[in-house]
């Protein structure tokens, strides 16, 4: 609102103190225009675009202009959304609450002495205090020495017994059919390279060469195969199958670099609508995207739902 010349003080220090207050609430509008500039041509205009009026206000609310905000159009109340600090999850932290299926290893720490220490009386027990802490006891690698004893007749010749030979992975190897499935759970699921894993066996005093690794893993490839193409044929087997491609960059030693090939998902999931089917997924290699799809579909008949890419 203006000031009209008849409502200026005649009093000169009231007229300073009204020039001074005067000057201090333009320097505060000019600090808030700069801001703003800032926030909208700035370098960051990008993600401070959508100004909502509260931050267009700047803190001016003390300034009485008497003018409303109009409502928000019934498609904007949910559009406006603070651009403040997003509000963080809670923590999921555990302080205390272990799980119940863990076995349970109890030590009991007595005291060194249980005599009175006034009559020398022998002390009877009237509580006790239990506290629990997780614990971990490391890998253990062992040796495992397989022993068939013989036992013969002496009185004949063709009375010979032995226990056969247990069934390993690998016949006639040096490592355990729990050895290679650890080797296998660990690069696969838990992504820990070979040479990492060889590493961490030299760490206990076994040197082997990473090749040796890579064979473990070829030969339990090997025997999966067919527990693969039998998950395969039965998810195609499927009235409706979902499809979808990630790209997979691979070695190319000829050019020397990576090419980009792919892995197929074929996956079924009929648990949202209480179907009759199992979830399974199995994945196919395909050397790039110009490799059809419907090459890996031969023989399938149902509802197929890819996310439309072209």
């Amino acid at each position: 609102m203006a000031i009209r010349s008849d409502a200026l003080p005649t009093d000169p220090a009231a007229l300073t103190e009204m020039v001074l207050a005067l000057d201090a609430e333009n320097e505060k509008l000019r600090v808030a225009m700069q801001t703003l500039k800032e926030m909208i041509f700035g370098k960051r205009s990008e993600r401070l675009a959508a100004l909502v009026a509260e931050q267009l206000a700047l803190e001016l609310g003390d300034l009485e202009t008497g003018v409303t905000p109009p409502a928000a159009a019934n498609d904007d109340t949910a559009a406006a959304k603070p651009l403040g600090k997003p509000l963080r999850k809670k923590a999921r932290r555990n302080i205390g609450s272990l799980p119940k299926h863990l076995p349970r290893c109890e030590q009991v720490l007595e005291p060194e002495a249980t005599a009175c220490p006034c009559c020398q009386g022998q002390l009877h027990k009237i509580g006790e205090d239990v506290s629990e802490v997780l614990d971990v006891i490391l890998a253990i690698l062992r040796v495992l020495r397989t022993v068939r004893p013989k036992y013969g007749c002496r009185s004949g010749t063709d009375g010979v017994v032995q226990a056969k030979v247990l069934p390993r992975l690998i016949e006639s190897g040096m490592a355990s059919t729990a050895l290679v499935s650890h080797v296998v759970v660990s690069k696969f699921a838990w992504y820990l390279p070979l040479y990492r894993q060889v590493q961490i066996l030299a760490g206990q005093g076994i040197h082997l060469d990473r090749a040796t690794l890579a064979g473990w893993v070829k030969r339990a490839a090997w025997w999966l195969k067919s527990l693969y193409e039998l998950q395969l044929r039965m998810i195609q087997a499927a009235s409706r199958v979902f499809c979808d491609e990630t790209p997979m960059p691979v070695l190319d030693p000829g050019r020397h670099r990576t090419r980009i090939c792919q892995f197929w998902a074929h996956a079924m999931d009929d648990r949202p609508w209480g179907g009759p089917s199992p979830p399974a997924v199995a994945y196919v290699f395909a050397g790039g995207r110009g490799e059809e799809i419907a090459g890996q579909l031969m023989g399938f008949s149902g509802i197929l739902q890819v996310d439309g890419y072209a």
